[in-house]
């Protein structure tokens, strides 16, 4: 059963006169515990498309269905709900908040669940001791290199422990080395957790281990590739 599935959705902007199809009628499931990549040029819908799944953007028209859910029929507070509770995010520029430590960066969504912050705080804790972090606890992000403040990025983004992670080129500003330990700890996530997994990204080489590749071109799939985990471990190349 699909854990996201979108159906013929689209989100369409006005610019004076003319209509810009940032994403223009796409319809696809996306099956619980599945590690996806989206690739396309800039201006492709990548974003955007990533946004509706996320409920930041309501769609101009379609559905989109998350757990079994009709967002399309939620209200506001409903969709705020939503987020806090089955959908994590990481962006690329770590959006960690620098008068935090890291401990208490990673808890930060906690503050929107009932009784989060005591009974998460254990969570939080095994979380960063398992991206690596756990003697960086008490580190403020000014103290972390970038690939360490991506870390708690991911570890904030699984706290409360959600269906569904969403990746907006979280490897843009960190070198080679540094971006690929940071794939490496999501499939590691993705195959421990079980957790949906999907990454926009425009490297092709952090692409191709994902197992599944959506390329976007105006707004429309060009392309949906399914690959073998093994295929993904050695980084099959997208086209």
């Amino acid at each position: 059963m699909a854990d996201v599935r979108l159906v013929n959705l689209t989100k369409h902007y006005k610019r004076g006169n003319e209509v810009i199809r940032a994403l223009d009628g796409v319809t696809l499931d996306i099956a619980k515990g599945e590690f996806v990549a989206i690739v396309g040029r800039s201006g492709s819908g990548k974003t955007t498309m990533l946004d509706l799944m996320g409920l930041l953007l309501r769609p101009t028209s379609g559905s989109l269905f998350i757990d079994d859910i009709d967002t399309s029929k939620l209200g506001d507070r409903q969709l705020a709900q939503m987020r806090a509770r089955r959908v994590g995010f990481v962006f690329q520029e770590y959006n960690l908040l620098s008068g935090l430590n890291v401990l208490e960066n990673v808890m930060l969504p906690l503050r929107y669940v009932k009784d989060g912050k005591k009974a998460g705080r254990p969570r939080a804790v095994e979380l960063i001791e398992r991206v690596g972090l756990g003697d960086r606890i008490g580190h403020r992000p000014t103290e972390l290199s970038g690939g360490q403040a991506q870390r708690v990025a991911i570890a904030r983004s699984m706290v409360n422990s959600p269906s569904l992670i969403l990746l907006d080129e979280p490897t843009g500003a960190v070198d080679t080395e540094t971006a690929q330990q940071l794939v490496d700890l999501l499939k590691r996530l993705n195959k421990e957790d079980q957790v949906t997994i999907v990454i926009v990204t425009h490297d092709l080489d952090i692409a191709s281990q994902a197992t599944r590749q959506i390329r976007l071109k105006d707004g429309k799939v060009l392309t949906d590739e399914r690959v073998s985990a093994e295929s993904a471990d050695r980084g099959v190349p997208v086209a």
